[in-house]
């Protein structure tokens, strides 16, 4: 608890993992509310393409954002950890 309330510990991985799979059910929503609208007569086949689009193309870009945000905290993770190492063979 101390570390959570000195900000030693992250908790916006955590937060990220839960945004990751919120944009995952939002694409997959999306994507099939845009097939089913392209299929009612009056709409062209472009629209279920873009339908298809976001269940494919949606979760890889909410994936690769994520592991940016991800990538960012492992960052600093690792130079905390290269800090104290060095304090400790200073001693």
């Amino acid at each position: 608890m101390e570390d959570f309330l000195k900000f030693k510990k992250m908790v916006t991985p955590i937060i990220i993992q839960i945004l990751f799979w919120i944009g995952i059910v939002i694409c997959v929503i999306a994507g099939i509310t845009t097939i089913a609208v392209g299929v009612v007569p009056g709409f062209d086949g472009e629209t279920v393409l873009i339908g298809i689009a976001w269940l494919v193309l949606g979760p890889v870009g909410v994936r690769i954002y994520c592991e940016i945000l991800i990538v960012i905290f492992s960052i600093n993770d690792t130079l905390t950890d290269l800090k104290n190492l060095l304090e400790h063979q200073r001693e």
